[in-house]
């Protein structure tokens, strides 16, 4: 592993404890193609073996992760929409929500086409039920069939909002500078972070993160922060990778993460978390070797 300290120094991760990895998905743990390669895949069931708990921690909405199903561990879950939801993989179920009620994401809408005018926000959500969007708003993916669309967001709305999706094509197109600008804008409303796909806000309700989320699924598992490594490329994963015990940034990540991190790993596309997993894996049956005393 190359190094990033956070403390200046090149700290050395295999000497700490580790029972639970957190990884992002895209920009991470997948490919450059989106894809989990064969020994990423191996290393996922290798670190299940030597009894780790693995999370996946995504921006993606649950709808997305279908794919994904085989190689989820043991417990079955991952948290979706940068910690919005705890997901059933298996069964694409919502187990937890922490969104946005209709009046919040009704009085985000209002707050930015006051400041950035009425034909220059476009908005879409994502749900437990799915997405919607308004006839402005233009997305990278497919949509799902039949997904509700209207002039105006709040005529589409779901009960709960996980994510709000922000797009204002007369502002800056830096991902940076446009959440900087959407954050100012909102201020303690809402949080808005981003997956340094362009200029595209991703919006949820005050101190909701990938962090927070994350913090709780490990304290009901007794898990302590000194014993998490996460690992991000993104600034959505910024929180998480400033909670966690340890942090790793891939090679490929945004300047921001890998100088957040402890360390940088070889990029997504070079196997970085496969490279991860490995070591913790290691680290894991060492300390089982030990008796558990390490």
């Amino acid at each position: 592993m190359s190094v990033a300290g956070r403390n200046g120094h090149r700290p050395d991760a295999a000497g700490h404890d580790v029972r639970l990895v957190a990884s992002d998905l895209d920009g991470t743990l997948l490919g450059p193609d989106g894809t989990v390669s064969l020994r990423t895949a191996a290393a996922l069931a290798d670190a299940e073996a030597a009894g780790l708990d693995v999370v996946f921690v995504t921006a993606r909405p649950h709808r997305w992760l279908a794919e994904l199903a085989a190689h989820v561990a043991g417990h079955g879950v991952a948290i979706c929409a940068n910690g919005a939801s705890v997901v059933d993989v298996a069964g694409l179920r919502v187990l937890e929500e922490h969104g946005m009620d209709r009046h919040r994401v009704t009085a985000v809408a209002q707050r930015l086409r006051a400041a950035w005018g009425a034909d220059g926000v476009h908005l879409a959500v994502e749900s437990a039920d799915g997405f919607a969007s308004e006839h402005g708003f233009v997305s990278e993916h497919v949509v799902p069939h039949a997904s509700p669309i209207a002039a105006r967001i709040e005529d589409v709305l779901p009960v709960t909002t996980l994510k709000l999706l922000l797009q204002a094509p007369g502002r800056a197109q830096d991902a940076d500078a446009f959440v900087a600008d959407a954050q100012a804008v909102l201020g303690d409303l809402a949080h808005v972070t981003s997956s340094a796909a362009g200029a595209l806000g991703e919006i949820a309700a005050p101190g909701v993160t990938k962090a927070a989320t994350l913090a709780t699924w490990a304290a009901a598992r007794g898990i302590a922060p000194a014993q998490v490594w996460a690992v991000g490329d993104a600034p959505n994963d910024l929180p998480m990778l400033g909670w966690a015990g340890r942090a790793f940034a891939v090679g490929n990540a945004h300047p921001a993460v890998r100088a957040a991190a402890h360390d940088t790993l070889p990029s997504n596309a070079d196997d970085g978390v496969a490279v991860l997993l490995e070591r913790a894996a290691a680290v894991a049956r060492a300390r089982a070797a030990d008796g558990g005393r390490r």
